[in-house]
């Protein structure tokens, strides 16, 4: 893993925190700051696709568990090995 240096300023009760957080994983500071920014980035990333980018159609209510059920059987029915799709 490549890394480059950088500077940031941080509150000191947040650096006490850092320590003894390290002290106590047995890692570096510097290993919790680059795992917070990692966290941190992927938190705020902005995808190019949305999660759920299809919809689908449905009777414009939430179903019941039961419904969800059987729609979850038959899905799975549909995906089992040697079963025709």
């Amino acid at each position: 893993m490549s890394v480059n240096r950088s500077n940031v300023y941080a509150d000191p009760e947040d650096l006490a925190v850092i320590k003894e957080a390290a002290k106590r994983r047995g890692i570096s500071e510097s290993e919790i700051i680059r795992q917070s920014i990692h966290l941190a980035a992927m938190g705020n990333r902005v995808w190019d696709e949305a999660l759920f980018s299809r919809t689908f159609e449905g009777p414009g209510r939430t179903p019941s568990k039961h419904e969800v059920r059987d729609i979850a059987d038959v899905a799975r029915r549909e995906t089992e090995p040697g079963t025709a799709a």
